[in-house]
């Protein structure tokens, strides 16, 4: 499967649609230790320092979910690799018949671009801090 990105507003959109989280739809967000200071409303937080050794579960406790987005911080590497390494999985699962008819998308930009536009969405995110992203990214 063709791994595909997803922009901050297409998120936005679904988050604030009909559709529900974790059965429509899920986010699984890769950052490690600078999860901390926000994340987007209903994300799973799944660090990738352990993700190879975790994705079955995840594709397991993911599998009746047609659409899994996945983001890291800025979605240029972390993201992306575990993105990739959770469809190979998943699609075993479907070859075997084991699974549904899905998708597996990034969020162009990461947790950064969407923080920078939603943070005052309480809608679309929780937890955010404005003294860490002072003093690990220029807001």
């Amino acid at each position: 499967m063709r791994v595909k990105y997803m922009t901050p507003d297409d998120l936005a959109a679904i988050i604030k649609s009909s559709k529900t989280p974790n059965k429509d739809y899920c986010i699984i967000d890769v950052r490690d230790d600078d999860w901390n200071g926000g994340n987007i409303k209903g994300s799973q937080n799944s660090p990738s320092s352990g993700f190879s050794l975790k994705v079955t579960q995840v594709v397991e406790d993911t599998k009746d979910v047609p659409l899994v987005v996945f983001h890291c911080a800025l979605s240029q590497v972390r993201g992306p690799k575990a993105a990739r390494l959770y469809a190979e999985t998943r699609d075993l699962l479907q070859a075997e018949g084991e699974d549904i008819p899905h998708e597996v998308m990034i969020l162009r930009g990461g947790f950064s671009d969407f923080q920078a536009k939603f943070r005052k969405d309480p809608e679309l995110v929780e937890n955010w801090d404005a003294e860490v992203w002072a003093s690990q990214w220029a807001i």
